[in-house]
């Protein structure tokens, strides 16, 4: 049972902080179910990037027209019934709520949950990405947990990717069998 064939269209964000693996689970996610993976980070204006590469931390302001890219994106595919898989920090209830509305309610989040030590070691450990371990501290004090969401599917970061992806598949096909997508 294929999340894109199920629920048609439907879009999964996948989010968290920073080295949280939003990239590998999402590419996950998306190849297993026949959905076609978009890197968030790959729509954020070139100033953010500038921004953040520079350890400066981005603000709403900041944020906005890169969330309003990704949710252009959700709508394009699901104009075009297709199903997506996304990655986006989606940090605030705001956030997640603009890309929600973007979608028309149909959008499940997969959010990938860690300690700060993992999280840093991670980073730390990236070679070739523009956000330095050092913004970790103001994403987390930025994070609103999705807790008591719909749509949320909750997976922990400290075990291997496979089961990070099988875990959140799972839990997706549960929410959808359920018809946890719609905002309300």
């Amino acid at each position: 049972m294929e999340l894109g064939k199920e629920v048609l269209p439907l879009a999964v964000v996948v989010m968290g902080v920073s080295g949280c693996g939003k990239s590998s689970v999402g590419a996950g996610v998306a190849a297993r179910n026949g959905m076609r993976f978009v890197e968030g980070d790959q729509l954020h204006p070139a100033r953010n990037v500038e921004k953040m590469a520079k350890g400066i931390p981005l603000t709403d302001d900041d944020r906005l027209p890169w969330l309003d890219r990704i949710g252009a994106e959700i709508k394009t595919a699901q104009d075009a019934s297709q199903g997506l898989v996304i990655s986006c920090s989606a940090l605030k209830r705001s956030y997640r709520d603009r890309l929600r509305q973007a979608a028309g309610g149909r959008l499940a989040f997969v959010f990938l949950e860690g300690s700060r030590d993992l999280l840093l070691s991670r980073m730390q450990a990236r070679q070739g990405h523009f956000m330095p371990a050092s913004l970790l501290d103001s994403q987390l004090q930025t994070l609103e947990p999705p807790t008591g969401e719909a749509g949320v599917v909750t997976v922990a970061i400290d075990m291997a990717l496979d089961d990070m992806v099988a875990l959140a598949c799972e839990g997706l096909k549960s929410a959808a069998i359920k018809g946890g997508f719609h905002a309300g």
